[in-house]
């Protein structure tokens, strides 16, 4: 259906309505598409300002249309806008996190973990700090950062694919989310939580299924004139 030039093709899975011409002058160029990759970054500074409407619906739909393993397209999504709701995320999230500050801040385990495992050390105190700012001051410096929405990518049935697929999909919401001027980032404490807590943020949002990936989102404080060189590209050629 996708290849036929001429309409010819008739199928019972793909009504004429499904099936829409591809108009190329609409399409990025290749300069272009490479500067939107560019300009792409993880941008933490979100104004009070929701995200309009319009933009909502075109981040889901570019992240729908991401591949998917045999195009099952088994993936699905949860836009939480609701201020009650994003913060049950954090209080979720925070609480994954905090037994083991607490552990690793203990007078008899603190040198231990500073000397054989300092990087797990080092994320102690950055919770802890995030603990501090949420708990006394109301601030969530760290988890979603003021983000006004937040969309959680999973699957509801058995998928051997549901995390690439997902990943796939964020990637899809990120780059539409940069075209549209929504700052953004990837939702990484929460996700490793999710996988790590026995209560589970599935049940507290009232998700059927798991969740793979997120993206926090809202309008930019400010916008980014410059992008960064990376360090080398890394090519190994066989």
């Amino acid at each position: 259906m996708a290849a036929c030039a001429s309409n010819a093709v008739v199928h019972s899975s793909f009504p004429n309505e499904k099936i829409h011409k591809i108009d190329l002058s609409k399409c990025a160029t290749p300069e272009q598409t490479l500067m939107l990759i560019r300009k792409r970054r993880s941008n933490r500074t979100f104004s009070s300002k929701p995200v309009p409407e319009e933009f909502l619906t075109q981040i889901l739909e570019a992240a729908h249309r991401a591949p998917t393993a045999m195009n099952l397209q088994l993936v699905e999504f949860t836009l939480v806008t609701e201020p009650e709701n994003l913060k049950k995320i954090i209080d979720f999230t925070m609480n994954t996190y905090m037994p083991f500050v607490r552990i690793a801040d203990s007078a008899l385990l603190r040198p231990i973990f500073k000397r054989f495992c300092p990087k797990l050390y080092k994320y102690a105190t950055i919770f802890r700090n995030f603990e501090r700012s949420f708990r006394e001051q109301g601030k969530d410096t760290g988890i979603l950062r003021g983000a006004t929405a937040v969309l959680l990518i999973h699957t509801s049935k058995p998928s051997n694919f549901g995390n690439e697929d997902s990943q796939l999909a964020y990637q899809n919401a990120s780059l539409m989310a940069e075209s549209l001027g929504v700052a953004q980032f990837y939702t990484g404490f929460v996700v490793r939580a999710v996988r790590q807590k026995k209560q589970k943020l599935e049940q507290l949002l009232g998700i059927n299924g798991e969740i793979h990936a997120g993206m926090a989102f809202g309008m930019p404080q400010f916008e980014y004139p410059n992008y960064i060189d990376r360090i080398d590209i890394r090519v190994n050629r066989m």
